[in-house]
């Protein structure tokens, strides 16, 4: 049977097909339904604790007082120390129970309908044989009326994990797949249990958790509510809600506590988990049992039978000593708690180790067997060790002995293993005899049947690609004539017609007198390492173009803004004016951005000044700033105010760019009057440092910024100036902050300048040495200083 074969569901398994494989497809079908929940029940010392710690709780006396009061009041009833336990911890939960009821029923005082509930509630759980129709009373008598829909309650293993003992209100394939949590997994249970408190979330959304009834109850409201006798918690009642719940829960919380409790009693004493125990009621000999086991210096397992419905279907791994090595590899976590078919499954059909427990276990009659085949499946690949096994029975358990006999056995097999996930065949050719020796994986390698006549060495270069003869033939001469260990790399040309990439080593084997005897050697297939290296060849010579690429767009663009802007920082002398500039690029991988400034003598005798900044970095911003700083140049001659020139501009960014956008302030200049026209198009206004101290900012008047929409009217303002005064217009890479708004940087700004006393160029190097500005954009400052007359 094949490993997928061995995952299929069984319903009705042939009448000849044999009761072991009966049994398997019976619990592979089990498993694929839900996870076999592993079993834990409390020992008798476990009891005979408890029931200490309540004569504890009760008499108000010391551990060892307790001791010994247990044992004197056992002996004067006439009962075992075990047996005397159960009853002291039963009426321990009994007292509880009805302390329990008597709270809750004195919290509903004056609510009828609540009293009812709870009075009813409390005679179905007293009267409840197990836990399943406990869970069902509480849902039918107290909670739907609250308004829940769904109840489930949960007994706690001491591993951890977390059984479903009972449920209501959720469907049966639901309850079936919920039957079992192993350890680790979070849910609102787990949660409840961990914090050892209510936990509550008014939507099962917000608790993020996976739980029972999660796709079929929707994100209504969850309570999950710890519960216990004796002081010990035992288990988790979690209650379900269609409609979320209040965040705060009040008055609900205390009585879904007190109900909660009411499940104890049965949870306690729940036998939905048949213990690993025998008939005959010899389960206290089960604790020193695995006394004995762990005390071998055998690797040993203690088995325990599965009964279902009164049949043997399988045994339980109950215990594992620290000796025990699982043939595949896997922990002692990993095989403690789970069945012998779920762990094994070819036990069923190869090696007959199940039939050999059987019998022991149903006649008593020990087994010893020397060197038995066991097979296990390691990710579903099957491993077969030679081991010796020895079973006994024990108190209705099995203890089987098993030793992995062959260490070198096993290392051979987990060799062959390897070589096949990494496509490893080994070889060996006697250069005496003739003879070849392949492993099963080389035959694959060549596309051969394993009935195949091997391949000598000397036949390599007929199997191989022309190409690689001169390759292949100085590795036969390294290995063969000069008998030197070798490899070298070939394209292997199979008689399927793939064509595979393999490298070949070996080494050759000489005897006393330094004869070649035979020659040693693996191939490995190494075509996915070729290929990769051959997409990783490809993808550096598209990066280097790549980089090639954007080396000479850089250097374009550098090209491009020394010829349209200069880098000098000389001041310039203009009629009636001195003018000084300052541009920092955005980064020095990319040093041309969208900034531009002009300054230039009309044929009227007035100075036009402007200021812009295009949107983005790179050639398409150098190029959309050489095509609106050139049309303003041409606009200008026209003699228009600074309004008009940016209404005309603004018609060239939208109809005649591509898609050019950008902020600007154009400004025309008198030198005679010493009178400034200005206007902006979304640009931040100018600042005027005045001769006699104190900086302004311009207003903010109207006007959109360039190739935005077609018509814009843009507002235009005159200001007077002195000699002395100096205007400053600068781009938003001088203030910007991503933490900041602009008023706050601008009102920064206008204070630097005004504290400062020196000349023009250096009031233009401290605005950039004290820019705080974290955007990465570029920056261009302009200044004009007005002079006394008008240069020549």
């Amino acid at each position: 049977m094949t490993a997928e074969e061995e995952t299929l569901p069984v319903l009705a398994p042939p009448a000849e097909v044999s009761a072991n494989l009966a049994r398997l497809a019976d619990t592979v079908a089990r498993l694929r339904g839900e996870v076999d929940h592993a079993h834990a029940v409390a020992d008798g010392r476990a009891l005979i604790e408890l029931a200490k710690g309540v004569l504890m709780e009760r008499l108000h006396c010391t551990p060892a007082d307790a001791a010994r009061q247990l044992d004197s009041l056992a002996e004067r009833a006439g009962l075992t120390p075990l047996e005397f336990a159960a009853d002291v911890v039963g009426e321990a939960a009994e007292d509880r129970i009805s302390e329990v009821t008597q709270e809750f029923l004195a919290r509903a005082e004056g609510e009828d309908s609540v009293a009812v509930r709870l009075r009813t509630a409390e005679s179905g759980v007293l009267a409840a044989g197990d836990t399943q129709r406990v869970a069902e009373s509480i849902l039918e008598h107290a909670l739907r009326p609250l308004g829940a829909t769904a109840v489930a309650v949960w007994l706690a293993g001491p591993d951890g994990s977390m059984t479903l003992a009972g449920s209501a209100g959720f469907s049966a394939e639901e309850a079936a797949r919920w039957r079992y949590v192993p350890p680790g997994v979070a849910t609102p249970a787990r949660s409840a249990l961990i914090e050892r408190d209510t936990v509550w979330y008014p939507t099962l959304a917000g608790g993020g958790l996976p739980s029972i009834g999660q796709h079929t109850l929707g994100e209504g409201g969850r309570v999950a509510v710890p519960t216990g006798t004796g002081g010990r918690i035992i288990g988790v009642v979690e209650m379900c809600w269609p409609e979320p719940l209040p965040a705060e829960p009040g008055r609900l919380r205390r009585q879904l506590e007190a109900l909660a409790e009411l499940c104890a009693h049965t949870l306690d004493t729940w036998d939905g988990v048949i213990a690993p125990v025998a008939a005959d009621g010899s389960g206290d000999f089960l604790g020193e049992l695995v006394d004995f086991v762990d005390g071998l210096h055998d690797p040993a397992v203690l088995l325990s039978p599965c009964l279902d419905g009164g049949r043997l279907s399988d045994f339980r791994i109950h215990h594992a000593n620290v000796r025990f090595a699982d043939p595949g590899g896997r922990p002692r976590s990993r095989i403690v708690g789970t069945r012998l078919l779920e762990t094994y499954p070819l036990a069923a059909e190869k090696s007959g180790l199940l039939d050999m427990i059987q019998r022991v276990y149903a006649t008593g009659e020990p087994f010893r067997a020397d060197s038995m085949a066991i097979t296990t499946l390691v990710d579903k690949v099957p491993l077969t060790v030679l081991t010796d096994i020895s079973l006994t029975r024990f108190a209705g358990n099995v203890l089987l002995i098993l030793r992995i006999q062959d260490d070198a056995a096993k290392l051979a097999v987990l060799l062959q293993h390897a070589q096949r996930l990494g496509r490893i065949g080994g070889f060996e050719e006697n250069v005496v005899t003739g003879a070849i020796t392949w492993n099963t994986e080389l035959f694959a390698l060549y596309g051969l049947p394993a009935t195949a006549t091997p391949l000598s060495l000397n036949e390599l270069a007929a199997h191989a690609h022309t190409d690689d003869a001169e390759g292949i033939g100085r590795f036969l001469r390294a290995v063969l004539h000069h008998r030197r260990p070798s490899s070298t790399a070939f394209r292997l040309q199979r008689s399927d017609g793939v064509a595979r990439y393999i490298r070949v080593v070996a080494e050759p084997v000489v005897d006393g007198r330094g004869e070649l005897v035979a020659v040693r050697g693996a191939y490995q297939d190494v075509s996915a390492q070729h290929w990769t290296e051959v997409a990783l060849a490809a993808t550096r010579d598209r990066l280097a173009e790549t980089e090639q690429q954007a080396i000479e767009r850089n250097r374009l663009a550098l090209q491009l803004q020394h010829a349209i802007m200069p880098p000098a920082k000389g001041p310039i002398d203009m009629p009636g004016l001195r003018a000084a500039v300052r541009y920092r690029p955005a980064e020095k991988e990319h040093l041309v951005g969208g900034d531009w400034y002009d300054a230039v003598a009309l044929p009227t005798g007035e100075v036009l000044l402007c200021v812009g900044d295009v949107a983005g970095h790179g050639i398409d911003a150098a190029t959309g700033m050489v095509s609106l700083r050139n049309a303003l140049r041409g606009l200008a001659a026209t003699g228009a105010g600074p309004a008009q020139l940016l209404t005309w501009l603004n018609l060239v960014a939208y109809h005649l760019t591509d898609h050019v956008t950008a902020t600007a302030v154009a400004a025309v200049y008198d030198p005679a009057h010493r009178k400034l026209r200005w206007a902006r198009a979304g640009h931040l206004p100018p600042i005027v440092r005045h001769r006699d101290g104190g900086a302004t900012t311009l207003p903010l008047i109207r006007g959109s910024l360039l190739g935005a929409v077609r018509d814009v009217v843009y507002q235009e303002e005159e200001l007077q100036l002195d000699e002395g005064d100096i205007l400053l217009i600068y781009t938003d890479g001088l203030i910007e902050r991503r933490d900041r708004p602009v008023q706050e940087t601008v009102a920064r700004l206008v204070t630097l300048v005004n504290g400062h006393d020196g000349g023009l160029e250096h009031q233009l190097d401290t605005l950039l040495t004290y820019s705080t500005a974290d955007t990465d954009d570029d920056t261009c400052v302009v200044g004009i200083e007005v002079r006394t007359t008008p240069s020549p």
